[in-house]
């Protein structure tokens, strides 16, 4: 399937983004937690399936999607899920972690959903389940939530500084999103909540602690799309963050990531990565 056919698929009135997270800086050093054995590496499409060249002076999008190149990482051994501020992936390895935030946007929830059916990717998005978009692309994602390709996680129910909410507050945004997530996709989100605006300090962590939330999840590298971002942008800053043991953070917001979607496949096995879920690298079965 083709970029343009990609597209036409995902052709559908764009919905108006609401806030989106903004990226605070935080450290690359991650949690002590033991290293997991290395994933093996994933199967090489033939060189027919992919562009020889790519060039980013025009159009970096017209990347054709290869197919299904990707399916679930061998010799994992999960290990424990930290607590504290989980940053990267723990140990040595060539795994990389993609997360997606918020779903404000439904036609773009909708292409990852594509994006992860065609090629098999494997994604951790956070949901706030106040954006319809999770309700409009069940359909497509709970049979990779169930399959163990989609991790759905927690990122509360409409994106609140949890800073600057009360502590009922915070149990609530919590909670309601919970309800949503299991109502919607079977699951609770437990145990990775990523704090809007990356906001949280020592009351929240400990709060979301005794909620069920041990690792407050944060990012070693971002797309830089919480807000509207330029293509070229999009694809710089993934050629620059995938890497190996790496925690990205992406958004599904704003159209313009769809169209690096081709891109973003062939950045991942041109590094030789190996896509993972949270649930694949952590014992999340422990906490659910």
């Amino acid at each position: 399937m083709d970029r343009r056919e990609f597209l036409a698929v995902l052709a559908a009135s764009v919905s108006v983004a609401l806030s989106a997270c903004t990226q605070l800086p935080e450290s690359t050093e991650s949690p002590g937690v033991q290293a997991p054995t290395s994933p093996a590496t994933e199967p090489t499409p033939t060189a027919s399936a992919l562009p020889t060249s790519i060039s980013t002076a025009n159009n970096p999008l017209d990347v054709p999607l290869p197919g299904r190149v990707f399916s679930a990482p061998q010799g994992i051994v999960s290990v424990p899920v930290p607590k504290g501020t989980l940053k990267a992936l723990p140990g040595k390895g060539n795994a990389i972690a993609l997360t997606v935030d918020d779903g404000t946007n439904a036609t773009v929830v909708g292409a990852y959903a594509e994006l992860a059916r065609i090629t098999g990717l494997r994604l951790s998005f956070f949901v706030n389940g106040v954006n319809p978009s999770w309700t409009e692309h069940a359909p497509k994602l709970r049979p990779m939530v169930e399959s163990g390709q989609v991790f759905m996680a927690n990122h509360t129910w409409s994106h609140p500084d949890l800073v600057k909410i009360s502590s009922a507050e915070l149990t609530d945004q919590v909670r309601r999103n919970e309800t949503y997530l299991k109502n919607t996709y079977g699951v609770t989100g437990r145990p990775f909540l990523r704090p809007p605006f990356g906001s949280h300090n020592a009351r929240t962590d400990a709060q979301l602690a005794d909620l069920g939330y041990p690792a407050v999840t944060m990012w070693l590298g971002s797309l830089g799309d919480a807000g509207v971002q330029p293509p070229v942008n999009i694809v710089n800053l993934a050629e620059q963050w995938f890497k190996p043991q790496s925690l990205v953070i992406g958004h599904a917001n704003h159209p313009p990531v769809i169209e690096v979607m081709g891109r973003i496949v062939h950045i991942i096995q041109e590094k030789g990565l190996t896509p993972v879920t949270l649930a694949d690298v952590f014992d999340v079965k422990s906490t659910a």
